[in-house]
């Protein structure tokens, strides 16, 4: 009854909305509309992303020649590369901001506030958001802290330098570096914003999908995104308030002299006031985030491959119900297993043998997903388009990355290569390369819807195999530079004559980089000129059953022009035959959730 009320107002509340003239402010700056929300997440997100990746460039050059003048540092980093040559501070503070970006601001906004936003009133028939103001408010306050964040760059004493996870007591001690000072204070109000945008849209994203499905529209007939955004905003809601808990009290520390995470410190010989706080206190806070962070960035791209990939398999999703418990799995999982990051702090290897299980229990729901998305390609009528080469490419990183994740998950052979490239390796490729697969994957999949237009398929193609072949050439050789015992973080590793043999591996990795970056303008350029002069797209191009391509091609608030499609099946009735062999809609080879069940069909015991 309460859904039934729900959507009614909202109804009504879309033709309040039709008789408005919206001026240029309030239909593109400050939309209410979910649609809208989604391109400004999405466009603030990858120009986000593509400073996150010149950040990383730049480390890259500065590992293959350190020490050697370079006239890029001198153009860009002015006062930090005095004659060219990268102040070791800079390289901390670009290890810092580089990972800060790419894990909050590109792989969490980007990718969850673009889809969730889009997806979820399109999928589950809802005319909006429940509340779109607070969605509005969720994005200006995330633009906030990337615009600090990107402020921070520009300080005198330079950007926030202890690395993306700011351990104390760099972060705690204002005087400790130039990067500990005001660099630092904004790093922290910029998170503490971030952090408040994000609560406020998964509590958006929650409420929604529980109160505002259509009629028919039961929670074993949403699309596989849709559990995945849901459970996504969940196990934000339940880490992120940990993070800035953390932030506050380490605010506190630096400006109001109080001692959480500080004890027993000594500048220049002289012993500081701070008695009684753990650094290691902070780790805990940190990683009860930072490992719910790697599914809040993985989930939704995986979510988004289970949708193209049974989409463009003409098949149905293999294991419909495995795949929903397998979510629910990683999400509990997600929240005991922060331990792992903390074998070499000092902790009781009973405790570090407790972690190792719970770590290696991912791995069963992990697998679960991975062999499904096999199953479903097999024997299926596959679709090559770019978002499924995408999609086809995470399920790749998904499983390579996550092998490696066995062994760093193991305390015993952790310790061993704890804080060495074997780790920035794994994580690139399990958490960063796959979800950016996914966030492409759902840019060339949903364009059409967005823009009513299509990207360039053949440049989708280019931008496919130059990306999946420089990913695997940055990482893969990373793991052995790591098992050989480089370790991370650091700017130049020529005073230990033991790692010279590595200086070529180093160089490699740096071509691949360079050139990895560079062809994702390919991207840029298909997406910016297909924006405006892409091909008209058709009411569904890619032939699929969910909700968000019954609504026509007009891009109004409200998503249907009249009522909201009742559901009557399941997203997933692909290649679907009767009893005399034929498909089940004469003609063609999928059955939209909106279309009534046929004479004689039977719903699929999913």
């Amino acid at each position: 009854m309460a859904q039934s009320i729900a959507v009614t107002a909202d109804q009504g509340h879309d033709e309040e909305h039709h008789h408005h003239k919206q001026t240029f402010v309030t239909k593109y700056i400050f939309s209410t509309d979910h649609k809208m929300i989604a391109k400004q997440y999405l466009i603030t997100g990858l120009i986000m992303g593509a400073i996150g990746i010149a950040m990383s460039v730049l480390m890259r050059l500065q590992l293959a020649n350190p020490g050697e003048p370079n006239m890029v540092f001198e153009a860009l980093l002015g006062k930090w590369a005095p004659d060219g040559v990268m102040d070791p501070n800079m390289y901390l503070a670009l290890v810092t901001i580089h990972g800060t970006i790419m894990v909050f601001f590109v792989l969490t906004a980007g990718l969850s506030g673009t889809f969730s936003n889009f997806l979820i009133p399109l999928q589950i028939g809802a005319r909006d958001m429940a509340s779109g103001f607070m969605n509005m408010v969720s994005y200006w306050l995330f633009f906030l802290s990337a615009a600090i964040m990107i402020g921070s760059l520009f300080v005198e004493l330079g950007p926030a330098a202890a690395g993306w996870t700011i351990y104390p007591p760099l972060s705690a001690l204002p005087e400790a570096m130039g990067g500990s000072g005001l660099g630092m204070t904004l790093w922290l109000v910029s998170m503490a914003i971030f952090i408040a945008s994000s609560l406020l849209g998964s509590l958006n994203y929650i409420v929604t999908v529980i109160n505002l499905r259509t009629k028919g529209m039961s929670m074993t007939r949403l699309p596989l995104t849709i559990w995945a955004f849901f459970v996504t905003a969940i196990i934000g809601v339940v880490s992120f308030p940990v993070l800035f808990a953390a932030a506050l009290l380490l605010i506190m520390d630096r400006s109001f002299g109080t001692s959480f995470f500080l004890s027993d410190i000594y500048i220049k010989g002289e012993v500081l006031a701070h008695q009684g706080g753990s650094p290691v206190l902070f780790e805990h806070l940190f990683w009860f985030l930072g490992h719910p962070e790697v599914y809040i960035v993985l989930l939704p791209a995986l979510g988004i491959t289970s949708e193209i990939i049974a989409t463009n398999s003409r098949k149905p999703i293999f294991g419909y119900r495995a795949m929903i418990a397998s979510i629910l799995a990683i999400a509990f999982l997600s929240t005991i297993v922060w331990g792992h990051h903390m074998f070499v702090s000092g902790m009781n290897p009973f405790l570090g043998s407790v972690f190792t299980f719970t770590t290696l229990l991912i791995a069963i729901p992990s697998a679960v997903k991975s062999f499904n998305y096999i199953t479903t390609l097999w024997k299926g009528n596959l679709q090559m388009n770019p978002g499924m080469l995408f999609s086809i490419g995470l399920v790749s990183t998904f499983i390579t990355g996550g092998l490696t994740g066995i062994i760093l998950g193991d305390s015993t052979l952790d310790i061993n290569v704890h804080d060495t490239y074997f780790v920035v390796a794994h994580f690139h490729l399990v958490m960063g390369i796959s979800a950016l697969y996914g966030l492409f994957a759902g840019v060339y999949h949903w364009f059409p819807k967005m823009f009513n237009r299509m990207m360039n398929k053949n440049l989708g193609y280019v931008h496919f195999w130059l990306t999946a072949i420089g990913a695997y050439g940055v990482f893969f050789p990373m793991h052995f530079v790591g098992m050989a015992g480089l370790p991370r973080r650091y700017y130049t590793n020529t005073n230990f004559p033991y790692f010279d043999d590595l200086a070529d591996t180093n160089k490699l990795i740096t071509y691949f980089a360079v050139a990895t970056a560079f062809a994702q303008l390919f991207f840029v350029y298909n997406f910016v000129k297909s924006i405006f002069f892409g091909k008209k797209a058709p009411a569904n191009p890619w032939k699929s059953n969910t909700l968000e391509w019954t609504t026509g091609d007009t891009h109004i608030h409200g998503n249907w022009a009249g009522p909201i499609p009742t559901v009557y099946r399941w997203p997933y009735d692909y290649s679907k035959v009767n009893e005399e062999g034929e498909y089940v809609i004469a003609g063609q080879d999928y059955a939209p959730q909106h279309i009534p069940m046929q004479d004689g069909e039977e719903e699929m015991n999913h």
